[in-house]
């Protein structure tokens, strides 16, 4: 079960590097919303499933 939680949060790690580049490029508000509510989901998932599953 760890794998699981791992990647998601990598996953979620990704997303808010993601956000961190498109803010300094300018990019649209929405898709910056967007990227980092996945991105905080994802990182929250994988920590939930890693302190349930120990």
């Amino acid at each position: 079960m760890n794998g699981l939680s791992t990647a998601f949060i990598v996953l979620g790690i990704f997303l808010l590097s993601g956000v961190y580049s498109f803010v300094k490029q300018g990019m649209p508000k929405s898709v910056i919303v967007l990227l980092g509510i996945g991105g905080g989901m994802s990182l929250i998932a994988g920590v939930l499933r890693l302190e349930t599953f120990q």
